[in-house]
């Protein structure tokens, strides 16, 4: 059996995340934000005070890609680091007011990307392919 890169889920899905990655990237660039951000602070938008292992796990990335994204937000004022109150040895991350004051066009620019990428799709066949999408995250 031959391989068939247009056949092969692995590939077409990385050439679909590439697309999204692409449009997003040109939508929240002039919000002084990264495609490579962006995780972090969805889940920071959602809880603000995670910890950088609850990221970690939360993105399913590893330790030191967390801990470089996290020196970079830092750096961009988009984020502090300050120890945990109750363990000394953990630090909670949490947002800054700058990031706090993106959420809005930065979940504004994901959405329209999102519209925009799927546009080829009936909006039934849109919540199958994100159902579906759930399905193999889940099952991973």
């Amino acid at each position: 059996m031959d391989f068939e890169k247009d056949q092969s889920a692995g590939y077409l899905a990385n050439h679909v995340a590439r697309l999204f990655a692409r449009g997003l990237t040109a939508r929240i660039k002039p919000l002084g934000l990264t495609t490579g951000t962006f995780p972090a602070l969805l889940e920071l938008w959602e809880q603000d005070g995670l910890t950088q292992k609850q990221l970690v796990t939360r993105l399913d990335i590893e330790q030191a890609t967390m801990a470089n994204t996290l020196t970079r937000m830092e750096r961009d004022g988009l984020i502090r680091r300050e120890r945990d109150d109750t363990d000394g040895r953990v630090q909670r991350v949490w947002l800054t007011d700058r990031a706090r004051r993106l959420r809005g066009p930065a979940i504004d620019a994901a959405m329209q990307e999102n519209a925009r990428s799927l546009a080829p799709l009936s909006p039934q066949e849109q919540q199958v392919f994100v159902d579906l999408m759930r399905r193999i995250i889940a099952g991973s």
